[in-house]
């Protein structure tokens, strides 16, 4: 289930690392420290002295010899990294969620008004347009470039206003088509820029999700399931508070995780994103003087539908992001859930109940050679950290807008790419770990060999089912802060007084057999992950 190429290569940067020198005067050193500054009593330790030095910046900062205007934007300059170091990894959200990408939306959605302009009878003004016409507005999407972008751009320096450029470039590109150019000044028209804006973002959001979140998700969720199905019989000792308990499977533990994070997934995929078109305050105010006798709310509903997209009524200047809080609510649970399932893994993995895989050329330490470290899963707890953090404020943020509207929004808006984009690069670490994963079965039955103790569960809760006395203090006494055995084990349900058949089942249990269901769950997984999302993942 899904919600109902535009990128651009940095060039290299003129970075030589031969003028990194630091030098050591005074006057090339910002931090300067003094024990002046301290009270009398306070210990001085040697004789240096130096201060912190206030500094002034100048526009063209020098680092390392160079002129912070030497500076173009490459991955070595990049102050994201997701736009350095991770790029390769996330570039795929490029065509969607850059500013590129908005430009873009901004376009589509200026030009297709336009032609809902066109349909309206009322507005005589605007004619139908010819198939000639039509075909010259969609070429306009269709082949919009990363040069158009930037024409865009260099129309903003001049309005220092965003939207405002897209419909400057548009009038300037549309004058070469003698009909589209007779009503050039109906781009825009009774719009507010926050018109144009929350349906771009909310295409933008749409199709990141649908075009490379969701394929991710279902990578994760199907390699659990496959995990899980492969290894449902292998017993594995559990921990709860850390110490042992009763055993159940591998695979019955990835399941786990399989099905929880098909149950987010199918949520957010659930969610209505929701635009608006209703004008400066969203009253339609500019629309009804100018054409009284269209049912301008009629017309943006179908307009905003026409995209994609489902249609709030109900607005101030800018659409209410309440849609958008329950989206990121929802990528936050997702993200949870695996970072939960990158710190089991990582546990596991010390407990050597997985080997890692290794791969020829790789360094696990700088000093000590033997390390074959979890970085993956390491690397994906890390990013869902900073993910959460970023669509946690994104949540809390957007629905908050002073009176029918303040700007707070307009920048905080812009950081929607790098929540979804750390949360990309997180969920393909995991599948990167995943991928190195090998089952150490020897050491899962070494664990449980050595934990008979478990077995106190099931002899206390046979005694119960055959009314012998006190079986819980009883099971207690011999097994609670005591070595137990297979040998102590037995000797205590030899002398158990059940039906034979009762203490013959019981005989036959061992740590590695005593998995309940387990294995059952593990193996059906697919099918109950299958029908929480009425796909096929």
């Amino acid at each position: 289930m899904e919600f109902a190429a535009l990128s651009s290569a940095a060039q290299l940067g003129s970075f030589n690392p031969l003028r990194t020198k630091l030098q050591s005067s005074a006057q090339h050193n910002p931090l300067q420290f003094s024990y002046a500054s301290f009270p009398s009593s306070f210990p001085r330790v040697c004789s240096c002295k130096a201060i912190l030095s206030t500094h002034t910046p100048t526009s063209t900062h020098k680092m390392f010899g160079l002129q912070s205007d030497d500076f173009e934007l490459s991955a070595l300059t990049a102050l994201s990294p997701l736009d350095g170091r991770y790029w390769g990894k996330v570039k795929e959200l490029s065509p969607y969620l850059s500013e590129s990408a908005l430009i873009y939306f901004r376009v589509l959605v200026e030009i297709k008004w336009l032609l809902q302009l066109s349909v309206i009878p009322e507005i005589v003004e605007v004619p139908s347009f010819s198939e000639s016409a039509k075909t010259f507005l969609q070429s306009l999407i269709d082949d919009f470039s990363i040069d158009d972008a930037l024409e865009v751009k260099n129309i903003e320096r001049v309005t220092n206003h965003d939207v405002k450029a897209v419909e400057y470039f548009l009038k300037q590109k549309c004058q070469s088509n003698a009909e589209v150019a007779k009503v050039l000044e109906f781009f825009h028209f009774a719009c507010t820029s926050e018109d144009i804006n929350n349906l771009a973002h909310a295409l933008m959001l749409k199709e990141s999700i649908n075009s490379v979140m969701f394929p991710v998700m279902d990578k994760i969720i199907k390699a659990l399931c496959d995990m899980a199905k492969d290894n449902a019989h292998v017993p594995m000792l559990s921990r709860t508070h850390g110490q042992p308990a009763s055993p159940t499977t591998l695979g019955k533990e990835l399941a786990i995780f399989a099905v929880r994070l098909s149950r987010e997934r199918k949520d957010l995929s659930q969610i209505e994103i929701l635009g608006k078109f209703a004008g400066a305050v969203g009253n339609y105010n500019a629309h009804v003087v100018a054409y009284p006798n269209v049912n301008w709310p009629q017309v943006a509903e179908q307009f905003v539908h026409s995209l994609g997209l489902s249609f709030n009524p109900y607005v101030a200047q800018i659409e209410t992001h309440d849609y958008m809080a329950k989206l990121f609510q929802s990528l936050i649970r997702f993200n949870n859930i695996l970072i939960d399932f990158d710190r089991d893994v990582w546990g596991y993995i010390s407990l050597s109940y997985f080997k890692q895989i290794t791969k020829a050329g790789e360094i696990g330490s700088s000093t000590m050679p033997h390390k074959v470290n979890p970085i993956d899963f390491e690397n994906s707890e890390g990013n869902l950290g900073v993910a959460n953090g970023v669509l946690s404020h994104l949540s809390m943020k957007l629905p908050i807008s002073r009176w029918q509207r303040d700007l707070t929004d307009s920048t905080v808006i812009r950081n929607i790419p790098i929540g979804i984009g750390h949360s990309l690069l997180a969920y393909k670490s995991t599948l990167q770990g995943m991928g190195k994963l090998q089952v150490n079965e020897a050491r899962l039955r070494e664990d449980l060999n050595q934990c008979w103790e478990v077995l106190a569960e099931p002899i206390q809760t046979v005694m119960r089912r055959y009314g012998v006395p006190e079986p819980y203090e009883k099971l207690k006494e011999l097994t609670r802060g005591r070595a137990v055995n297979k040998e102590s084990i037995r000797d205590f349900i030899e002398g158990l007084d059940i039906p034979e058949e009762a203490k013959t089942n019981l005989l036959k249990l061992t740590p590695d057999t005593y998995v309940g269901a387990a294995v059952e769950l593990a193996r059906t997984v697919e099918n109950v992950v299958n029908i929480v999302n009425g796909s096929n993942i």
